[in-house]
């Protein structure tokens, strides 16, 4: 069998949980959108079970995959309903609802539904992605408050740079959103990932932690002394076959490195096929059997090369961990020039264990 693996460390993914919740000010949905972040959304979702106050999801696939798996705990659709029909699975299945656009408030008003909905109403206060702008928000509040088939409502909005600490942007769309709430009695969320390590300041009933659950730090921690988060996903393969190389030999496809001096190359079996970024170049951080090391050449499709030049007692069959424990996905994320989010949710065909609960 194909050594490339993705281990899931559960407990690892509660005790981020628990940290994410000291940061809070009150409750906070687990984001197990995208598949858990690739981490696989049910078995995520069962491991919070009895921590999580509910769940967030993109749509309503993803939700129904959680209420099949016999996930009770409330599940919020961060997009909402895509067409008027879904809202009596909605109801059915009681889920929370994120509304943004005016479509959906008609088709809210107009529809007979067997229970009211819990609408977490969105404010574009900068994102400029999806919800109602600052000056008619009062007015599709209103609305939403008089409608029979609305049972409560949410505030809610969304911060585009909150990972920038430098930047004014958090501070002004917050600013923003309470003057265009001022007098509403509502719950509210604003707080993601990045707020609620960089900006403790800022108030939000209802927390949303996503990338931090897995234990990627998209910003440093205003408040150092609540812990530190624990990856959750460990990406390893082994090593297949060694190569010793002379000076002046490259390695891998367009000859990106060649050897300056004598090398021992490790081929790995895992690729950009797995998920491991194609760009990820040569000098980015791999560990093997524990030990530090690096990526050699260009990645293809099923194999990479690492560097294990000093390394002596490494060879076939020596474990190669490229992100995890050992070697940070922020930092191979950086060297990649991307982000972890798309790394882990790149992940496929990798054989998938879970370190149970």
């Amino acid at each position: 069998m194909r050594p490339a693996r993705a281990l899931i460390n559960l407990p690892a993914l509660r005790h981020n949980y628990q940290l994410a919740r000291q940061l809070c000010a009150d409750k906070a949905l687990a984001v197990v959108k995208a598949d858990a972040y690739g981490h696989g959304a049910v078995a995520c979702a069962q491991a919070l079970h009895d921590l999580a106050d509910g769940y967030a999801v993109a749509c309503l696939e993803e939700a129904l995959q959680l209420r099949a798996a016999g996930i009770t705990l409330p599940i919020l659709l961060l997009e909402g309903f895509f067409a008027a029909d879904e809202l009596e699975q909605i109801v059915e299945h009681n889920l929370w609802c994120v509304v943004h656009a005016d479509w959906q408030l008609d088709a809210i008003e107009r529809q007979s539904l067997a229970r009211p909905l819990t609408v977490w109403l969105k404010m574009d206060s900068g994102m400029h992605r999806v919800g109602f702008f600052p000056g008619e928000y009062r007015a599709v509040w209103q609305r939403l408050q008089a409608c029979e088939n609305v049972a409560a409502v949410v505030l809610m909005t969304h911060f585009a740079r909150a990972d920038e600490l430098q930047s004014s942007a958090t501070r002004e769309q917050y600013q923003l959103f309470s003057a265009a709430t001022a007098g509403m009695q509502n719950l509210i969320s604003v707080g993601n990932s990045p707020a609620l390590l960089a900006w403790p300041e800022i108030r939000s009933d209802w927390s949303r932690p996503g990338i931090i659950l897995y234990g990627s730090q998209p910003v440093a921690m205003a408040n150092p002394g609540v812990g530190e988060f624990q990856p959750v996903m460990t990406l390893q393969s082994k090593i297949i076959a060694v190569r010793e190389l002379p000076a002046g030999e490259a390695v891998g496809y367009g000859a990106q490195f060649i050897a300056q001096q004598p090398v021992r190359v490790g081929i790995v079996a895992i690729g950009y096929a797995d998920g491991y970024p194609r760009h990820a170049p040569t000098g980015t951080p791999v560990a093997v059997d524990g030990q530090l090391s690096q990526l050699l050449g260009r990645v293809s499709m099923d194999m990479l090369a690492v560097d294990l030049t000093g390394l002596v007692e490494a060879g076939v069959g020596s474990t190669v961990e490229l992100w995890g424990s050992t070697v940070s996905i922020d930092q191979v994320a950086a060297c990649a020039g991307t982000i972890s989010y798309e790394l882990l949710c790149n992940v496929k065909r990798v054989r998938y264990e879970y370190l149970p609960v």
